[in-house]
């Protein structure tokens, strides 16, 4: 199981920093930012091979479930 900040979400982030900086802000001008979209990804087998076992509620919560 792994919860984090969504990949694709801080791609972009700083996509638009390095326009920022090319557009001429000054980096330290830049304000910092926390990430807001996080990920919840499950994977069955190796719980199985644990001989854990996960909750519905929990799987329903889950946005990638690896089998």
């Amino acid at each position: 199981m792994a919860y984090g900040p969504s990949f694709k979400w801080l791609y972009r982030r700083a996509a638009f920093y390095v326009a920022r900086v090319l557009n001429g802000a000054r980096p330290a001008n830049l304000a910092i930012e926390q990430p807001t979209k996080f990920e919840l990804a499950i994977n069955l087998k190796t719980a199985k091979a644990l001989g854990l076992t996960v909750p519905p509620s929990v799987l329903g919560r889950a946005d990638q479930v690896i089998e």
